[in-house]
């Protein structure tokens, strides 16, 4: 049975932690992440540490998982401020690209000298991460967009999110053109859907 007092503490610790985690890398780089030392500035075990995340991959899927989490509220947010299907693509991926441009975390992972290690939190072992991007941008599109086909809005959410993330990875143009690249891409794919 679940103890709500129990467990409203230790989503409070996870926060904690994952606050620890953050600066961490921020100040030390991904080889810098210590285990022991995220314990011990939020004040808990390193067994609890582990039980809680599972190891130090855990920690750091975790980590890039919660900040998707926050990139997909202001993602909402962009799109909630335009009127179309294709300005709100547009924002979907401008927003995603601009604010990974500014993000220190972002640029540790895709920059550090231990991104081997962790560049695949948000590419070959994304899987949790592009699975709660696609979902997000799914449910969005079709909060404004509800006449639309529910299979077809979630495969071009897929296709966006896929090519988002691999401008992301490897930026080749300006974020306005690709933003402006995968919102024609997906527009086109769901009127030609709503017209078949």
């Amino acid at each position: 049975m679940s103890n709500p007092y129990r467990d409203e503490a230790h989503q409070r610790m996870r926060e904690v932690a994952l606050d620890a985690a953050a600066e961490e890398v921020l100040a030390r780089g991904w080889r810098g992440l210590q285990m022991r030392t995220v314990a011990t500035r939020t004040g808990v075990s390193r067994q609890t540490l582990y039980k809680t995340f599972g190891d130090k991959h855990g920690l750091s899927q975790a980590l890039v998982l919660r900040h998707a989490h926050q990139l997909l509220e202001q993602v909402g947010a962009a799109m909630a401020e335009e009127d179309t299907l294709r300005e709100r693509w547009t924002a979907a991926v401008r927003t995603t690209l601009a604010a990974a441009e500014g993000d220190p975390l972002v640029k540790a992972v895709l920059l550090s000298d231990s991104s081997a290690e962790f560049l695949p939190l948000i590419t070959s072992r994304g899987a949790p991460v592009l699975d709660l991007a696609r979902g997000g941008l799914t449910a969005l599109v079709r909060h404004h967009h509800p006449e639309l086909d529910p299979d077809r809005v979630a495969t071009a959410a897929d296709a966006a999110t896929r090519l988002t993330l691999s401008h992301l990875v490897l930026p080749q143009q300006p974020i306005d053109r690709t933003a402006a690249d995968v919102a024609e891409m997906a527009t086109r794919y769901l009127e030609v859907g709503s017209t078949a």
